[in-house]
């Protein structure tokens, strides 16, 4: 694994930035794990995935996470923090349980766990139910009814609905909820914590503020971006300090 730091976090930032959030995910794991393919990455499913996610993210910015959200009820903003260890799920889905059985009415389905390529299949879909409906059609490996396999036009409404929630139930880390409680109306919720768009926020936070850094050094001392960006954190802010005290 690399640590993104200097021109490996630009690199990400720069591809990344003209991607959908599917594929801008790979992106920054194909920079921090350059060992691992493109394609055994987007194979994995979205909890394992998220998990090399959150490692990344401990990696290069630390463990401890502040987050800000709104209060649904009264808008009382709300600043909170976390750590890595906090929301990475202990039980992880072993490699032969890939496949599972979920029982709707008379139907059993074996169902596998949705990875990056089932996601970035369903990006186009611009209503939640045709979302649903061909991630059914790509997640269900067999489709079995009065003990015939049936084809998937057959599947009601009912069945892929539960099928969704069996999925999350069977990747836990692809769904980390937060208990959240309002210290002014004492409102209490559940909130999704999505670990990618929370670490490529910072990313693009971090990627700007190395720009800036580059700006400065390059003018003050007339030195290249590539050599301005090998400088490690501490040398790097004492060189600014020097260029900012004159």
């Amino acid at each position: 694994m690399v640590m993104l730091g200097g021109q490996a976090l630009l690199q990400a930032w720069e591809v990344g930035l003209r991607q959908h959030p599917v594929d801008r995910a790979l992106t920054v794991l194909t920079v921090a794990y350059p060992e691992l393919a493109w394609d055994t990455l987007a194979s994995l499913s979205i909890g394992e995935r998220d998990r090399y996610l959150f490692q990344v993210r401990e990696q290069t910015f630390g463990s401890a996470m502040v987050s800000r959200t709104a209060c649904p009820t009264c808008s009382e903003q709300l600043e909170f923090e976390m750590r890595v260890r906090d929301v990475i799920v202990d039980t992880q889905p072993q490699a032969s349980e890939a496949t599972w059985q979920v029982m709707v009415d008379d139907y059993e389905m074996h169902v596998r766990r949705p990875t990056s390529f089932d996601l970035g299949a369903i990006v186009g879909c611009s209503e939640v139910g045709q979302a649903r409906h061909h991630l059914a059609q790509r997640c269900i490996v067999r489709l079995v009814r009065g003990g015939e396999t049936v084809a998937m036009d057959s599947l009601p409404k009912t069945a892929i609905d539960s099928l969704a929630a069996s999925i999350g139930a069977c990747d836990p880390q692809a769904e980390i909820l937060l208990d959240l409680r309002c210290p002014a109306c004492e409102h209490g919720w559940q909130m999704m914590f999505d670990i990618e768009a929370f670490l490529w926020s910072e990313i693009c936070a971090q990627a700007k503020r190395l720009l800036c850094d580059v700006h400065t050094l390059a003018r003050a001392y007339g030195w290249r971006e590539a050599d301005i960006l090998r400088l490690n954190e501490t040398r790097r802010q004492l060189y600014l300090e020097m260029v900012g005290n004159g």
